[in-house]
């Protein structure tokens, strides 16, 4: 029940981002909470298992990406808008986005079938639509006649450098989409280093957001890379080569 758990600190923080979830949200986000906690206790998913860190550590931190994507705009029901999240592993950014979003078509995409389970579970329990857990690589998935250039938003808070991210992921993104990349730390050199390989995917950096997760020391950054054209036909790379041989 919403009354069990102490949501206040978790209201205040999603407040200062200018979200105002409902009665309804907060229900789903401790429904959630309980199935990642039950499922972490055999297999992992995530360090964090605390009810306040987790809602500061995943579920607000997944949502500060409104600093950087006017979702409120895109999200009419009959838009047909699509977000890809890449490496999404218990869900994050991608859950969070669609239950304080509900009208945004969401695809999580994951490399471990065990995570994609645990995904449906997820989507099954809080009875969400519009969304699906898909198991398979990027390098697969972005092939033509796969999912390749057909969503607006590509996001990702997976761990990767910044070439090897934008090989999975800026095929994803159709022209004029976007791909916004999670980061904790200062990118100067990281950006300066995969400069060519996310002009070569068809995308240009369009700006960085600094912010500290509210309520705590945390710091944050997210990169937004415009997709200004189509990524050419030899990329992605196949499966591994992007991680062991960034561009």
């Amino acid at each position: 029940m919403l009354s069990d758990y102490d949501t206040a600190s978790f209201m205040a923080d999603l407040r200062e981002l200018g979200i105002m979830p409902d009665e309804k949200q907060m229900s789903l986000f401790i429904e959630y909470y309980k199935i990642l906690v039950e499922w972490n206790s055999f297999m992992n998913l995530t360090a964090i298992e605390g009810f306040h860190e987790v809602c500061k550590k995943h579920f607000t931190d997944s949502l500060a990406i409104v600093k950087a994507y006017d979702f409120p705009a895109v999200c009419d029901k009959d838009s047909g808008w699509k977000m890809i999240d890449v490496g999404s592993g218990a869900g994050f950014p991608g859950i969070p986005v669609k239950i304080i979003f509900p009208h945004v078509r969401v695809t999580l995409l994951d490399s471990l079938n065990k995570r994609v389970k645990f995904l449906n579970e997820v989507i099954e329990k809080l009875g969400l639509e519009g969304i699906e857990a898909l198991h398979g690589r990027a390098e697969d998935y972005a092939k033509p006649n796969m999912l390749r250039e057909k969503y607006d938003l590509c996001v990702s808070r997976a761990v990767a450098n910044l070439s090897t991210l934008s090989e999975y992921c800026i095929p994803f993104v159709k022209a004029g989409g976007k791909f916004i990349s999670y980061k904790s730390e200062k990118l100067t050199d990281e950006i300066s280093a995969a400069g060519k390989a996310i002009s070569v995917l068809g995308g240009k950096v369009s700006g960085q957001i600094d912010y500290i997760l509210p309520g705590s020391d945390i710091y944050r950054n997210l990169l937004i890379i415009d997709k200004v054209k189509a990524t050419p036909k030899k990329y992605p790379r196949r499966a591994g080569i992007p991680a062991k041989e960034p561009m």
